[in-house]
């Protein structure tokens, strides 16, 4: 692809999806794909052991599943635009986060080895996307019965790895700075 995407309009997504695809900031969202991830690899490097499992309320997920969360979506949110990229019309089921995070075992797994697999996940979905011509990103289909453009699941993608960054730095990484997990 030579030219930057465009940000979608908002007839090429759900709405509910704007709260990932405002966060984006304007330019190139494949550059930008590939500088975030650094960014957040880094978050990650800094909790420590003790940390990984925190949650900051019982309900909520630790820190390891909100990784492991973020790299489903991303697998999910890919296949979608890979699907919709080879103007597959079949219509996608949706992805219940509860239950892929409660089947994913993430909370088990060190966060240095999700780290690494996020990384590469991220390496394939950029790989992906800079190998489709520029006219499949206009191209759309359905999921979770709402139309979505292959140009939108970038910036979904993006925003999304956002929105969960900032998650952490707020409910879990500030327990750095409070007392200590017990």
């Amino acid at each position: 692809m030579t030219v930057p995407l465009a940000r979608p309009g908002t007839d090429e997504y759900e709405a509910y999806y704007s709260t990932y695809i405002d966060k984006v900031p304007e330019g190139d969202v494949i550059d930008f794909l590939t500088s975030q991830i650094t960014t957040t690899l880094e978050l990650l490097a800094s909790v420590p052991p003790a940390l990984e499992q925190h949650r900051y309320a019982p309900d909520k997920w630790s820190v390891r599943e909100v990784v492991g969360h973020v790299i489903d979506a991303e697998r999910v949110f890919s296949h979608r635009a890979f699907s919709f990229a080879r103007a597959d019309q079949s219509p996608l089921p949706g992805m219940d986060q509860i239950d892929y995070a409660s089947a994913s075992n993430a909370d088990m797994r060190p966060l240095p080895e999700l780290a690494g697999e996020l990384a590469a996940v991220r390496n394939s979905t950029l790989s992906m996307f800079r190998g489709l011509p520029e006219a499949a990103f206009g191209r759309s289909g359905v999921a979770s019965g709402y139309s979505f453009s292959v140009r939108s699941f970038v910036f979904i993608i993006a925003g999304h790895e956002i929105h969960h960054r900032e998650g952490l730095s707020a409910h879990y990484l500030n327990a750095l700075h409070e007392e200590p997990i017990v």
